[in-house]
């Protein structure tokens, strides 16, 4: 298995999402961020049923960087409580998996 792992997380605007994009390439934290714009996302939030529109951010990363682009996640977000959850990825192409892991540190 490969140490390489997908982040999901939402952001409110397409600014706040680059601007989170941008500084986890930047730092060497993510090799790539996929910026989806104009979802809807519902949710409970202090009691009551939300909804938002919402970017979504799918960044493919290393396991060994999770803390540290959580941490700028919550450094950059607009959010009290911004989404961040990580997932393995159980298959890719060797070419691929090996890209992400020479793009970040």
């Amino acid at each position: 298995m490969s140490n390489a792992r997908i982040v999901l997380t939402t952001a409110g605007s397409q600014e706040e999402a680059r601007k989170i994009a941008h500084a986890l390439v930047d730092r060497r934290l993510a090799a790539c961020v996929n910026i989806v714009p104009h979802i809807e996302s519902v949710y409970r939030w202090q009691g009551k049923v939300e909804s938002a529109s919402e970017c979504l951010l799918v960044i493919k990363t290393q396991s060994g960087s999770f803390d540290r682009v959580r941490e700028t996640i919550k450094e950059l977000h607009s959010y009290d409580l911004p989404e961040c959850v990580m997932l393995e990825i159980a298959a890719g192409s060797k070419e691929y998996l090996n890209w992400i892991s020479e793009n970040t540190t």
